[in-house]
């Protein structure tokens, strides 16, 4: 177990960030591993992150089990996983600064768009094609596997479905959840997982669950409208910290 103070300094905000986004603020959460690969190796920081993230998903599942769109993760699965076992096989071929500078010019420029389109109040929301949720899963599953940030593509996707807070954060929670755990397999296979990594991240079990509890209480607390406000904004300034880490990973800055 990591008993070293500079990385619970890293962590315990890691991890009530995770919490937020579990609990349906999607995107907070993708600052928790750039916020640790401060202080360690990020492999062994995604490594960590990953059974805390196992643990917020049975929360998250549990909260929103009667909150998803089944339709759109019949649409996502297959992607998902396809993305993943692309990973799954490049992983030590890929550069993780080139994977966080594409989400993150994804995630800024899909914001900025959404920003300034400036849809009527009343415009109706877009059901994805099979194309387009097909490729948007297969980046999201793909991203997520090598470098934690599977969030910019999913909502890429989810956003303009217009779906109520609580079955988007339920759809997401579900997803998500599916492709952590399969994600492990992949871990424990390319030898990331270990006993000091697992130790670790069970003492911070505790303060997860409680996160991700806060992050469900505060999504009943907000409208539809400052929901994706929150998002939409949340999902911009997460893709130009990708980008930042991006660019520096790659020895630009």
């Amino acid at each position: 177990m990591i008993t070293d103070w500079h990385f619970y300094a890293a962590a315990i905000p890691g991890t009530i960030l995770l919490g937020l986004g579990k609990g349906g603020f999607a995107g907070i959460g993708m600052l928790a591993l750039p916020l640790l690969s401060l202080v360690l190796p990020p492999l062994q920081a995604a490594a960590i992150l990953l059974p805390i993230l196992m643990v917020q998903d049975i929360v998250g599942v549990w909260a929103f089990r009667r909150d998803f769109s089944a339709m759109h993760l019949k649409l996502l699965f297959p992607g998902g996983m396809f993305g993943m076992l692309i990973g799954y096989f490049t992983a030590s071929r890929v550069s993780t600064g080139f994977v966080l500078l594409l989400v993150g010019l994804i995630g800024a420029v899909f914001a900025l768009y959404q920003f300034l389109r400036s849809p009527p109040a009343d415009a109706a929301p877009r059901t994805p094609g099979v194309a387009a949720a097909s490729f948007w899963s297969t980046i999201c599953g793909f991203t997520s596997f090598i470098a934690n940030a599977g969030g910019p593509p999913f909502q890429v996707v989810m956003l303009p479905q217009k779906l109520s807070p609580r079955v988007y954060a339920g759809t997401q929670a579900i997803y998500f959840a599916v492709i952590n755990y399969v994600k492990f397999v992949g871990f424990i296979h390319l030898g990331q997982v270990s006993m000091t990594n697992l130790t670790t991240s069970a003492v911070l079990f505790p303060l997860a669950i409680v996160a991700t509890l806060g992050g469900v209480w505060l999504l009943k607390r907000v409208s539809s409208d400052n929901f994706y406000r929150v998002v939409v904004t949340l999902t911009f300034l997460v893709g130009l910290k990708l980008i930042w880490d991006g660019l520096r990973q790659l020895g630009l800055f």
